[in-house]
């Protein structure tokens, strides 16, 4: 608690990843934005997480057999040895307009992230440390921070709203 402006400013930006601006990393900073009231909600849901890492694995399963055969869409990755809970449900693009395929999917009422848009070696935070680069590029670093997009991820997505995401996502790539 401080009645500095200035000051409680720079401590909420060092509690949400260094950010003032969101994906522009002015700092190091660190993740602790949980307060006691979500801290509270999350205790009641960790009876239930079995369930909701089941359903977002179930929601990442349909989206994969939906859109791998579309040679425009990389599905992600997966290890066989874990199981991936997908926070995020990432594709990478080939050969396509991204900024095209969001305002495409908005307006038909599909919301897409791209989170990330500026890769670490990019950010400002990481100015200081550029001298040990060594003058290498980061080409997939720059190629997957211009070419990924993240679709609708989260336990309640039901078998009908995938197949309308889906559907609509393989539409709109036909143009």
């Amino acid at each position: 608690f401080t009645n500095d402006d200035s000051l409680a400013n720079e401590i909420r930006s060092i509690a949400n990843h260094g950010m003032k601006v969101r994906y522009h990393h002015d700092r190091i900073g660190v993740n602790s934005r949980l307060d006691t009231i979500q801290a509270a909600i999350l205790r009641v849901k960790l009876k239930y997480l079995d369930f909701y890492n089941k359903a977002r694995i179930e929601a990442a399963n349909a989206y994969d057999s939906a859109l791998k055969p579309c040679s425009k869409i990389i599905t992600p990755a997966r290890a066989k040895w874990s199981s991936h809970i997908f926070h995020q449900y990432t594709l990478k693009l080939n050969n396509v307009d991204r900024e095209r395929l969001q305002k495409d999917l908005a307006a038909k009422g599909i919301p897409t992230m791209v989170y990330y848009p500026i890769p670490l070696h990019k950010q400002k935070a990481f100015e200081p440390y550029r001298e040990f680069n060594y003058g290498r590029s980061f080409q997939v670093s720059d190629f997957l921070s211009s070419s990924v997009i993240s679709l609708p991820m989260h336990t309640e997505l039901s078998a009908d709203v995938i197949k309308y995401i889906t559907e609509t996502l393989l539409e709109t790539l036909k143009d």
